[in-house]
């Protein structure tokens, strides 16, 4: 064998080991991109974990709180306020006298009004005193009647019988006549004396109530305080002429406080008559109030659209005062539901349906399909009133559709 037939059989030896050489190292590459299609073929999904809930925002307003009651103390008489004897800030008792206003016409006026009543008792004694008299008249002429008329009957009888003239009979029946007219006379009498007696009683009851006016009117120059609170402002000082219908001083009652707050009218179906709030005060940041909505105004403003809303806070030891700054919180007292994001719902032949994710004993989750029943949807989630539990795991956004009993496999953002 010479060098060249040599050389030939060599290099045929080497293409065949390069040949194959290559064939070898394709095998890999080729089962690498099977296992990266088959890969492919199976849905990415993001999985989250459905949580309880609730969708209604929660209400937050401020106010500032003001006495459950303000009353302004007004003069019911005219006159030069003498003195007052409380301040800002004092507290007072209901019927606690507060101040005076000069009373000394008013003293006089009573004095007056005390003489005629005076006057008018002794004009009844008078009267009763003429009736008594003219009862004893009547029962005087009685008595002279009566024997007038017993002289009469015997003269009559003597002067049928002869025994004396006739005239002195006749005369006899006209005295007993005169005294029976005296007596009906006397009877008469008695009549109007009781007549003046009674329009005497009925002047005096007038007068007794003339009387009582002027001597409430005199009272009223006390200033007294109409109920139990603190005295929030002094109108008037000692010297003023004060008119009537003049205010002296305004006073609260903080047994209870009030806070007016302005609801919107998008916000008023979540509040009721008797919902519990929590308020929180600045000046006292460690506590936490409790109150109710008391009332709720059937006008809203005409210009904001808000509706006043008052609400009560029990205040028994007067230690919340009025023109506080109030943090007030509506309870949210709807249950609560699973909540979900909206983009994890899907709309199939008319009904709306989840994707639940299960997994299956080879350890490659698996969704399923679940009917859902929605409630509120806000900022991109709904409540899920039927069809999903607290706890289970869902297809929250997948890279492809999905149908019953895939098999997925969960993206790096899975919970």
């Amino acid at each position: 064998m010479n060098a060249a037939t040599f050389f030939k059989i060599r290099l045929g030896h080497l293409l065949i080991i390069i040949v194959v050489s290559l064939a070898g190292c394709g095998t890999p590459s080729e089962q690498s991109s099977s296992t990266v299609s088959q890969r492919n073929t199976i849905a990415a999904v993001d999985v989250a974990i459905a949580k309880a809930g609730n969708l209604s925002p929660k209400l937050d307003y401020t106010g500032s709180t003001r006495p459950i009651k303000e009353v302004s103390v007004r003069s019911q008489v005219e006159g030069r306020l003498l003195n007052l004897t409380v301040d800002i800030g004092d507290q007072v008792r209901r019927g606690q006298q507060l101040g005076q206003v000069d009373d000394r016409i008013l003293a006089t006026q009573v004095l007056e009004q005390q003489a005629q009543l005076a006057a008018l008792d002794a004009e009844l004694s008078r009267a009763r005193i003429e009736v008594n008299n003219a009862r004893i008249q009547v029962d005087r002429l009685k008595i002279e009647y009566q024997q007038a008329k017993n002289d009469a009957d015997r003269f009559t009888l003597l002067a049928k019988e002869g025994a004396i003239p006739k005239q002195q009979a006749e005369v006899a029946v006209t005295t007993a006549q005169l005294a029976q007219k005296a007596i009906l006379s006397a009877q008469e009498d008695i009549r109007i004396a009781e007549k003046a007696v009674a329009n005497t009683i009925g002047r005096i009851a007038a007068q007794k109530s003339v009387l009582a006016q002027e001597q409430q009117r005199q009272a009223y120059a006390q200033i007294s305080s109409p109920l139990t609170g603190v005295v929030l402002e002094k109108v008037s000082q000692p010297g003023d002429l004060i008119t009537t219908g003049g205010e002296i001083v305004r006073i609260g009652d903080f047994s209870q406080v009030k806070v007016i707050i302005p609801v919107s009218e998008l916000e008023l179906a979540q509040i009721r008559v008797g919902q519990p709030v929590s308020i929180k005060l600045d000046a006292f940041p460690q506590q936490t109030f409790t109150g109710y909505v008391s009332r709720i105004s059937p006008v809203a403003q005409s210009i904001t659209r808000n509706v006043p809303i008052e609400i009560i806070i029990d205040n028994p030891d007067t230690q919340i005062n009025g023109g506080l700054l109030a943090r007030v919180s509506f309870q949210n007292n709807n249950s609560k539901q699973v909540i979900v994001p909206e983009s994890a719902l899907i709309e199939e032949d008319g009904k709306t349906v989840i994707y639940v994710v299960r997994a299956t004993e080879q350890e490659t989750p698996q969704v399923i399909q679940q009917v859902v029943e929605v409630g509120q949807r806000n900022n991109g989630k709904v409540e899920i009133l039927e069809g999903i539990q607290a706890g289970e795991r869902f297809v929250a956004k997948s890279s492809k559709p999905l149908k019953d009993g895939e098999q997925v496999r969960l993206s790096i953002l899975s919970e």
